[in-house]
């Protein structure tokens, strides 16, 4: 580990409101950073995770029981790294204030926006991937000039103080301060008087988040979640759309809030796919008690309801098939592991229905028309993400036209999130605002308008009395001509 700051300590003690204040002093005194200091700010929280890598798998391990190793590093660690990169390195083109009206600047006219940090961001994380989903964001955030404090999760406590630990050592607490605590302290967090308030969660907690920050006039950022509907084209290749898709739900044990929730599959068809998803799920998990490469349910409550959502499926007569490994006894109160589950006759009285599963479960549901699966995805909320497995044909481009979701992925698991620059969010009931690449220099940035005239007369004074006659002849020319190129378009499209 690398020496602490000149003055750094862990203020665990000092009031979240006073380390508010502590940042806005240093920003407003300090003023917007060089692009230097945004690059080394970005590069510290990179080696803070990086250089102890190792201790932060094996605290999410302890936090969640069984977390396999590799996949926490490709998911947590590795899987944040391109997108930080790419951040830094553009940064320096997103600063550069965009000029407008480049005509009138030699006649004493002259306007630009110009990008301004915000100021304090606050992040409050998720438990699902605790160190993940508070580092892009807070690297977006330095980007952008900011200073930043983060609520890591009270569910994964462990990876909670060993982030607040170690983040002394390479922030002074004027640029970067991490809090734990509970649930309670999550409240009073939210209800700081921040520039700037980005959540990662449950849209009922979202909900809260929002209406908290409201009273103090913060704008918020909410990445939510939702249930994320998979369609199987009539085109597509039904082996590897099921492999993929049974792949996709199982990572992380299910709990992505990107993870396929429910499929769509051709009613002639529906068969052979589920038999592909049990073969997949045999061959991933022979093993699943003793296995260290399954993830277990991050804690009891969560546990719990999974298996809730599955038993009132059953009760309610859904077909369900628990795909457990011979000799073993599944789901495991003491492990927190449930076997793959998969549902078929799911209907709207089951709570599965319209709860987001966040759990090794997939309901699958047949279909004979698109136009009835495009109805039913539009009558419920806009999802995270929307996956089509099949061609890029006529019939995948009605589906990406007439829904509406976060972002569309055809053939593979979380596909809109390969690009680095594309940003991420929700819509509606999933988020609201998004990240990543330039969005997130965006989100935390204000694009500030700076105009200045030298001309030897005023252009808005006109708007001032007293009034002349040529003056009043001039504004009714000018609407007599607006409003004769105004019909003059709008007959041209009535002619078409």
């Amino acid at each position: 580990m690398p020496v602490p700051l000149e003055g750094a300590n862990i203020r665990t003690q000092e009031p979240m409101a006073a380390v508010l204040e502590r940042q806005r002093r240093a920003f407003l005194a300090d003023g917007p950073p060089d692009l230097a200091l945004r690059r080394n700010r970005i590069d510290r929280l990179m080696a803070l995770v990086l250089d102890n890598a190792d201790d932060f798998v094996d605290a999410m391990a302890d936090d969640f029981g069984t977390r396999p190793r590799t996949g926490t590093l490709f998911t947590e660690i590795m899987g944040m790294i391109s997108v930080i990169e790419h951040t830094r390195s553009h940064v320096g083109q997103w600063m550069r204030p965009c000029k407008l009206m480049r005509p009138a600047r030699p006649f004493g006219l002259r306007a630009e926006v110009e990008p301004s940090p915000l100021g304090v961001v606050g992040i409050v994380g998720p438990w699902n991937f605790p160190v993940n989903l508070v580092v892009l964001p807070a690297s977006a955030a330095f980007a952008a000039g900011n200073r930043v404090m983060i609520k890591m999760s009270e569910v994964t406590a462990r990876t909670a103080e060993l982030m607040q630990s170690l983040s002394v050592a390479y922030f002074g607490p004027d640029e970067l301060a991490v809090i734990a605590g509970d649930a309670a302290v999550a409240a009073d967090f939210a209800a700081l008087p921040f520039d700037h308030l980005f959540f990662t969660g449950s849209p009922s907690v979202g909900a809260l988040v929002a209406g908290t920050a409201a009273t103090n006039l913060v704008p918020v950022t909410l990445e939510l979640g939702g249930k994320n509907p998979v369609v199987v084209g009539p085109e597509a290749d039904i082996a590897r759309a099921a492999a993929r898709i049974a792949q996709g739900r199982m990572i992380n044990g299910g709990q992505v809030c990107v993870c396929p929730d429910y499929v769509f599959v051709p009613v002639e068809r529906t068969d052979e796919f589920v038999d592909v998803v049990r073969e997949t799920f045999v061959r991933m998990f022979p093993a699943i008690a003793a296995n260290a490469d399954y993830c277990s349910s991050v804690n009891q409550a969560n546990f719990d309801r999974v298996v809730a959502l599955i038993e009132d499926a059953r009760g309610k007569g859904a077909r369900v098939d628990s795909v457990v490994p011979p000799g073993e006894a599944l789901p495991d109160r003491r492990s927190r592991k449930i076997a793959p589950t998969i549902l078929q006759d799911v209907d709207h009285s089951m709570r599965i229905a319209s709860e987001e599963t966040f759990g090794p479960v997939l309901t699958v549901e047949p279909y004979e028309r698109l136009s009835d699966v495009v109805d039913y995805i539009n009558s419920r909320p806009s999802p995270l993400v929307a996956y089509w497995f099949g061609p890029d044909d006529a019939d995948f481009r009605s589906f990406v036209r007439h829904t509406r979701s976060g972002g569309v992925a055809r053939n593979d698991f979380a596909a809109q999130m390969i690009p680095s620059a594309a940003p991420f969010g929700g819509v509606g009931r999933s988020g609201m605002g998004a990240y990543h690449g330039k969005a997130g220099f965006d989100t935390f940035s204000h694009h500030r308008t700076v105009v200045g005239s030298d001309l030897p007369f005023t252009i808005t004074g006109r708007a001032a009395p007293p009034f002349t006659r040529s003056m009043r002849m001039t504004t009714a020319l000018a609407l007599r001509m607006a409003r004769s190129r105004t019909h003059k378009r709008l007959g041209r499209l009535r002619t078409r």
